[in-house]
């Protein structure tokens, strides 16, 4: 036995106080918020599980980093320092970044979604599902039917897209109607679930058969590559960072959030393999962002992502990083709240739907269950269904609702402990218990995007 194994692959340096409310209190702030967890103030949360994006904890070679970092305008050695880090890494020669994941996004729209046009992947999320609805383009989800169902057997890649009906839709709507496939890394929108290599270079044969591009979303790949080490034949003796090299390989290009595996609190980029296309992705970068070398980023920000892509894929890093999601996975599923197995990368997906059967999507189950649990013990998690994921027929502008209602408990990288686990758990358990009792949200507000409307939207409670 490795006695190793039981503890976190790094020492604490630097602690941040974190403030404790009273339920009195926090039933005030919920109320004030319009029932609307984005609206809380952080300072009154005592585990913050809304987002795993920009929240992680820095190690002292990134802050280091942070101190030498270069900010000259044009030429920043901390670019150069990015940019062969990403080249080492993904092996994409081109590499332009961007202050965050949806500035990259947007460059990609750009660049690929046009009126009318379908945009194909496994799940798409937030961001880009409205950066593209925005352009006119329609996103479709072709993710396989394990990956649709919450309650459906823990199969290991429930991110993959599903292969017939890809190239059944590419013939139906003529590949010329379809600028551009996404394979998301691990699929955010319905637990964190990995995409098998086997899965992506079936997905990249297809698109290079139709002519379509395809881009990685690459926010998690690091969490995606050790999901496959330890889950797909062939892959357990290879490096992450071999893994992660083949798996880009299959890509015309990546964008990536880099708030995530890229372990910093800001930026992003997108990178191309088609020296044509880069350009027009520098232009974009310039007027959106700010000149090449820095796309919207300090140089220490550079910097310190420079040294974070490399710490991310580390595999003491990510095997303390993974089991601690299981572990949280695993002891709410003993307590017999309902969750989406097996756990993902980044955090733990509960089914609202199985947890308050008696509340419709139309009073938003996930929603409730969010808030109920910040007043229990100030944890905020995120509602990912009927309100984040609903869309509106074009036709007769009726609710279409999402397959799952979730409710996503993002867990921030070398932040917290296992003990946070622990009252996260508890607090999950009593609300259990108590689940009868709850009654549902009505929605009073919602913003002019339908997709983006769950991050400003306002509620009240149903009487």
């Amino acid at each position: 036995m490795n006695f190793l194994d039981d503890a976190e692959p790094f020492r604490i340096k630097m602690v941040e106080p974190i403030r404790k409310t009273t339920r009195e209190e926090r039933e005030k702030l919920v109320k004030a918020a319009d029932f609307n967890i984005f609206k809380i103030p952080a300072e009154n949360v005592f585990i913050d599980m809304l987002t795993d994006s920009g929240t992680s904890a820095m190690s002292s070679k990134q802050w280091g980093g942070i101190m030498t970092g270069d900010e000259s305008y044009a030429g920043s050695s901390s670019f150069y320092h990015l940019r062969d880090s990403v080249q080492d890494i993904m092996g994409f020669p081109y590499v332009q970044p961007t202050h965050q994941g949806r500035a990259a996004d947007f460059i990609m729209s750009q660049l690929y979604a046009s009126k009318g046009g379908y945009i194909l992947g496994n799940l798409h999320f937030d961001s880009f599902k409205g950066h593209s609805e925005i352009a006119g383009s329609i996103p479709v989800d072709l993710i396989i039917e394990e990956g649709r169902k919450a309650n459906s057997n823990p199969y290991p890649f429930k991110g993959n897209m599903d292969l017939e009906k890809l190239e059944k839709f590419i013939s139906e709507k003529g590949s010329q109607n379809i600028p551009l496939i996404i394979i998301t890394v691990t699929s955010n929108g319905n637990g964190g679930q990995p995409v098998s290599m086997e899965n992506i270079r079936s997905v990249s044969s297809i698109a290079k058969a139709n002519n379509i591009a395809l881009m990685i979303d690459a926010a998690r790949f690091a969490e995606n590559c050790y999901f496959i080490k330890k889950r797909e034949k062939g892959y357990e003796n290879k490096s992450v960072k071999e893994i992660a090299k083949e798996l880009f390989s299959y890509a015309d290009g990546c964008v990536m959030s880099s708030k995530k595996d890229g372990l910093v609190n800001i930026g992003g980029f997108i990178c191309t393999r088609h020296e044509e296309l880069f350009p027009m992705i520098n232009q974009l970068a310039i007027i959106n962002e700010g000149f090449v070398t820095y796309g919207g980023m300090s140089g220490r920000d550079l910097e310190a992502l420079a040294i974070g892509l490399q710490e991310g894929i580390d595999e003491e890093y990510l095997k303390y990083r993974i089991e601690q999601v299981q572990y949280l996975g695993e002891e709410l599923f003993k307590r017999g709240i309902p969750i989406i197995l097996p756990t993902g990368g980044h955090g733990v997906y509960i089914d609202a739907q199985k947890f308050y059967p008696h509340i419709p999507q139309k009073e938003f189950p996930g929603q409730a269950l969010v808030i109920e649990l910040y007043k229990t013990a100030g944890v905020r998690g995120v509602e990912l269904g009927s309100c984040a994921f609903s869309k509106k027929d074009k036709e007769t502008g009726k609710i279409i609702f999402p397959d799952l209602e979730l409710v996503r408990l993002t867990v921030s990288r070398r932040v917290y402990t296992n003990r946070h686990m622990d009252v996260v758990i508890n607090a999950l358990e009593d609300v259990f218990k108590r689940r009868d009792k709850m009654k549902g949200l009505k929605l009073t507000y919602e913003g002019p995007i339908i997709s983006l409307r769950h991050f400003t939207a306002k509620f009240e409670m149903i009487a």
